[in-house]
């Protein structure tokens, strides 16, 4: 059976895509579980850009087809902020990601709700031959004034889905998995990872 890395050092991320890829006839591993120890930079100016570093560093180091993803949350009354430096929004570097919450909130202060916003992901997968594959998906929300909801991570605590009245973390695994960003971005290179890795 193939292997594949999940090519992410967040926890949160392996768990969905684990259950994303549970279909695969494939070996699913993590970075920790192959003995690596890598934080790729993420020099890009674009989600594709970053997720094929990741994805590149970390199929040249284990010799692996591995998938990487660069994910953003996209705030309309921000001009698009955090977007590409959402993990890295704020200038603490010991910042957690209730720190990242409270000063998203913070600089929507005195803008007129509602406060409409997105969330991006681009998935790349890179094989042991040089090639890449790019995937990427997205999906619309607002942004809640209240954090809600105690699954997920990131900014899934004040992501609002007005359609279900529910924040991304008030959502189980299995409903974040059919309607996020990342699940949509992962349904997109499937084919090729099913070609890939299953002949």
């Amino acid at each position: 059976m193939q292997k594949l890395l999940i090519a992410t050092n967040n926890k949160g991320k392996q768990v969905e895509l684990r259950a994303l890829l549970s279909g695969l006839e494939a070996e699913l591993a993590t970075p920790q579980e192959s003995g690596l120890r890598l934080k790729p930079s993420e020099t890009g100016r674009t989600y594709a850009q970053n997720a094929q570093i990741k994805a590149e560093a970390f199929c040249k180091a284990s010799g692996l087809p591995s998938l990487a993803d660069d994910t953003g949350l996209e705030v309309a009354a921000l001009g698009g902020a955090p977007g590409l430096h959402s993990a890295r929004f704020s200038p603490d570097p010991d910042a957690n990601d209730a720190d990242r919450r409270k000063l998203l909130l913070s600089k929507l202060d005195g803008i007129p709700q509602p406060w409409a916003a997105r969330f991006v992901c681009c998935v790349a997968l890179a094989v042991p031959d040089g090639g890449i594959h790019l995937s990427e998906g997205n999906c619309k929300g607002i942004i809640s004034r209240e954090e809600r909801g105690k699954r997920g991570f990131g900014y899934d605590q004040i992501f609002l889905f007005p359609e279900f009245g529910k924040t991304m973390a008030e959502l189980t695994l299995a409903e974040k998995n059919l309607v996020s960003h990342r699940a949509n971005a992962v349904s997109g290179i499937l084919p090729k990872l099913k070609e890939i890795l299953e002949g």
